[in-house]
């Protein structure tokens, strides 16, 4: 199930489910609808032009900045050089639903993330366990092999060769 819409002078083909970058968009309570659907797949190898009730919601999931895109203005021998920067402001916005003739085709749930509280707990959990592990083996203090300064000069294929005389 997919849908073509066409959100800021552009086309998207998306799915329940995709996150696209459409140019900033104003959103209301964080869900951002496009009506302007101009292709619909309720089922593999059908495409339909949809009728006027098509619609495509999403959530909004970051607002931001796109990567910079250096504008440079240069003509030779005329010691003219402009360089100026541009900056894309974008909403990243989740497709959760496609609705058309009566059909609707929703996007699965995201789990719930953990807060952060949470988080480091359980970060500071394993590296407490991490450090249990290593006083257990007593790998503490101790090099180990990969650790230790080579001892002879070059590898061994080098070491190996005879010198040759000049």
């Amino acid at each position: 199930m997919y849908a073509v819409i066409r959100a800021g002078g552009r086309q998207f083909r998306v799915a329940p489910g995709d996150v696209i970058k459409v140019d900033q968009k104003p959103a209301e309570n964080g869900n951002v609808e496009f009506t302007d659907v101009l292709a619909v797949s309720g089922e593999p190898g059908a495409i339909v032009k949809p009728q006027s009730g098509a619609r495509v919601v999403g959530s909004v999931v970051e607002e931001g900045r796109a990567d910079k895109i250096l504008v440079f203005h240069f003509k030779r021998k005329k010691q003219y050089k402009k360089l100026q920067g541009h900056r894309q402001p974008y909403t990243a916005v989740r497709i959760t639903e496609i609705s058309f003739d009566g059909q609707k085709f929703t996007a699965p749930e995201l789990p719930a993330s953990k807060p952060k509280k949470e988080r480091k707990e359980m970060a500071s959990k394993q590296t407490e366990q991490k450090a249990a592990k290593k006083a257990r083996t007593g790998a503490e203090g101790k090099a180990s092999k990969s650790s230790k300064g080579r001892t002879g000069k070059g590898t061994a294929r080098a070491a190996q060769k005879p010198t040759k005389k000049r």
